[in-house]
């Protein structure tokens, strides 16, 4: 499960996703470099004709061919959705994910547009398939989010079926189907005027969804674009995305319950689904800024945004897994007591607190500077870990 936001504001797009997986699965951020075209391509299942690619930085959970969000050189940015269809995912046979489709959409494409055309044609070609969890089979459709610095797409599926509905302020989706008859694309199978809730499981409730939809959704409702405060949103414990205190941190939830009020943008869903990666990006519409984008390895509440510039790369310990198992830990540590949290919290806070600082008192297009802030990055935050992992008492 997951949650994904895109604000269009007047100067700038925020996009930002919490990618929701088993808990002990590894996700990791990693440039993936421009290359051209060999014949064929092996995406997790299947093979497909190969295309020249675009540079991305992607969140990859480290099993997977695909990835579960990014954005590209041209400022193209995706995420996508696990959603629960009447396709019955589990009689298909291997084919796309929708993790991969994520990974081709942002390999392809210069613009919102053209990443919308390149999925859907992969859609309709391949179809969806194959299982999406490596513990266990566990195959379903996707929803996707696709934004550029003009506007972008909700692109929402079931198999080779798809419709698509244009972004105008801004959009958040999370695990159900939402669009109805404001569809302003979609295949050949879908009849004018057709609603698709149609292609809904009614069998599952779309509250494993809506409390989150409803605060990602006043993010957009109220313009925000200003990472910091999605950064909150994407903390959310339950309360509505309330200002984020370092001493004095949302508690965290309790179980779903019979409402899944307890299923939350920053999710602990113990033993089930986390928040496993999340990633905050800014696009300048008038392009004067190169993209920006803040990557957290695990739970929000106990990690670090950590500022990179695509153009030198990501701080390299968040390429590895043993980086994320050390969020890991500190998540699994506040779930068994949460009494630790506050103090966890105001620890890390401070150090994301500096980096911020530091990197947005680099000029613009200083390739030099943010080089050099990439290579120095993880300093504070590995310093910040060893207390954290080393101290009998957390109550710092």
């Amino acid at each position: 499960m997951c949650d994904t936001v895109c604000v269009i504001g007047e100067h700038r797009v925020m996009f930002a996703k919490n990618s929701d997986r088993p808990p002990t699965e590894p996700q990791v951020v990693r440039t993936f470099a421009r290359r051209a075209a060999e014949s064929t391509l092996r995406t997790q299942y299947i093979e497909i004709p190969d295309h020249d690619a675009y540079t991305f930085v992607g969140s990859q959970p480290t099993w997977l061919w695909g990835v579960e969000h990014g954005v590209n050189e041209h400022g193209v940015a995706i995420g996508n959705e696990k959603v629960w269809t009447t396709g019955k995912p589990r009689t298909r046979p291997a084919a796309l994910l929708g993790m991969d489709i994520v990974r081709l959409g942002l390999e392809r494409a210069a613009t919102g547009d053209e990443a919308l055309s390149a999925m859907t044609e992969l859609i309709e070609r391949y179809g969806q398939g194959g299982t999406g969890e490596l513990d266990h089979d566990e195959p379903y459709d996707s929803s996707f989010l696709i934004a550029d610095r003009n506007g972008g797409w909700i692109l929402e599926t079931c198999d080779r079926t798809w419709v698509a509905a244009p972004i105008e302020s801004g959009a958040s989706i999370s695990n159900r189907l939402n669009i109805t008859t404001d569809w302003t694309r979609a295949s050949a199978d879908v009849g004018p005027d057709a609603d698709f809730q149609h292609w809904r499981n009614p069998k599952v409730p779309t509250t494993i969804a809506d409390h989150r939809l409803a605060t990602t959704d006043r993010a957009v409702t109220a313009s925000i674009s200003d990472p910091r405060a999605i950064a909150r949103v994407l903390r959310d414990h339950g309360a509505g995305a309330d200002e984020e205190r370092t001493a004095d941190v949302a508690p965290l939830p309790k179980a779903p319950g019979d409402d899944n009020r307890g299923v939350t943008v920053c999710m602990h869903v113990r033993g089930v689904q986390a928040t496993t990666a999340s990633m905050i990006m800014t696009l300048n519409r008038d392009r004067s800024e190169e993209p920006r984008m803040w990557a957290a390895l695990g739970s929000p509440c106990v990690s670090v945004y950590v500022p990179i510039f695509p153009a030198c790369g990501v701080v390299a310990a968040l390429s590895e897994s043993s980086t994320w198992s050390r969020f890991a830990s500190l998540r699994d540590r506040v779930e068994r007591d949460p009494a630790t949290l506050p103090a966890i919290r105001s620890r890390l806070a401070a150090v994301e607190t500096q980096l911020w600082a530091e990197a947005d008192a680099i000029t613009p297009g200083d390739h030099d500077a943010q080089a050099a802030f990439t290579t120095s990055a993880f300093d504070p935050i590995e310093r910040a870990l060893f207390t954290l992992e080393t101290a009998i008492d957390v109550a710092l």
